[in-house]
């Protein structure tokens, strides 16, 4: 009998477990979506806005903990349109972005519509917004960054491999020593080539860059100047004539907070002080 009891006391042990890491996380995952809408809401009350988040991190996902690499998707741009679509036109649209880059359809339909909204647009940069990430932040009206954010060059890749240096095979090679996959390797990134920088530019024209200039970005950006993993400084996007300031709000720092990456043991620690103002420390 003494045998019996204790396996049934290990199988309800077990049972309760397993239950307990099934609640764990969606509580968890209340309590963050809690909090993002709390502070979504102060953002929005502060700068009289509608705010759209579009933040990729890799997050703790089901039972086991298992984790996704998250990029920018023809989901994530259906969901941003219809934002967009539902926001007044005359109100402005705080456009929070964190994310590495993903499918260009996907980022060219999002930085399209953030571009034809008639109020202003402000798309905010808290760490950086590479490859699709820079298309979406170059369709604002003003780019606000941390002062080390980052964005990325805009240059197409087919597959694996930068465009560029697959045009760049038939400035050095004869035609006859190019194979026939190749060939149509350079015709297509020939046309990648000349649909970013298209698209770059029809973007800048609309958020009112004279031609000069948005053809000048345009070229930079996309015709594989950098490789496409370069990181792009504040200093550098003001100095190529790109609207852009530091100010982000401390309520976007915060916000980063709620979006934690993959539970463990932290690769970075640190004990957190109050922030001093300037004009709060004395002489």
């Amino acid at each position: 009998m003494m045998e019996s009891s204790g396996f049934y006391f290990f199988i309800q042990l077990f049972w309760l477990l397993f239950i307990l890491l099934l609640i764990v996380p969606i509580v968890q995952s209340q309590i963050l979506n809690y909090g993002r809408e709390k502070l979504l809401r102060k953002i929005e009350l502060k700068n009289n806005s509608k705010v759209i988040t579009m933040i990729h991190r890799q997050e703790t996902r089901s039972l086991f903990g298992f984790f996704m690499m998250r990029m920018i998707t023809i989901e994530d741009s259906e969901a941003v349109l219809r934002a967009i679509r539902m926001t007044p036109r005359d109100k402005q649209i705080d456009f929070i972005v964190h994310s590495p880059g993903g499918i260009a359809l996907a980022a060219t339909q999002i930085a399209r519509a953030l571009a034809d909204h008639k109020g202003k647009v402000r798309v905010i940069v808290p760490h950086f917004a590479m490859s699709g990430g820079t298309l979406i932040a170059l369709a604002a009206d003003e780019i606000v960054m941390d002062p080390h954010a980052v964005l990325g060059p805009l240059d197409p890749q087919i597959g694996t491999e930068p465009a560029s240096s697959i045009v760049a095979i038939e400035k050095i090679k004869d035609p006859k020593d190019i194979d026939d996959e190749t060939f149509i390797k350079i015709d297509i990134s020939k046309k990648a080539l000349r649909q970013m920088y298209e698209t770059v530019e029809e973007i800048l024209l609309k958020k009112n860059y004279d031609k000069e200039s948005a053809r000048k970005i345009a070229k930079v950006l996309s015709q594989g100047k950098f490789t496409h993993d370069y990181p792009l400084t504040v200093e550098f996007l003001q100095s190529l004539g790109i609207k852009v300031s530091t100010e982000v709000d401390e309520e976007v720092y915060a916000l980063m907070e709620l979006y934690p990456q993959p539970a463990g043991i932290p690769t970075v620690q640190y004990i957190p002080e109050p922030i001093k103002r300037p004009e709060a420390v004395r002489k």
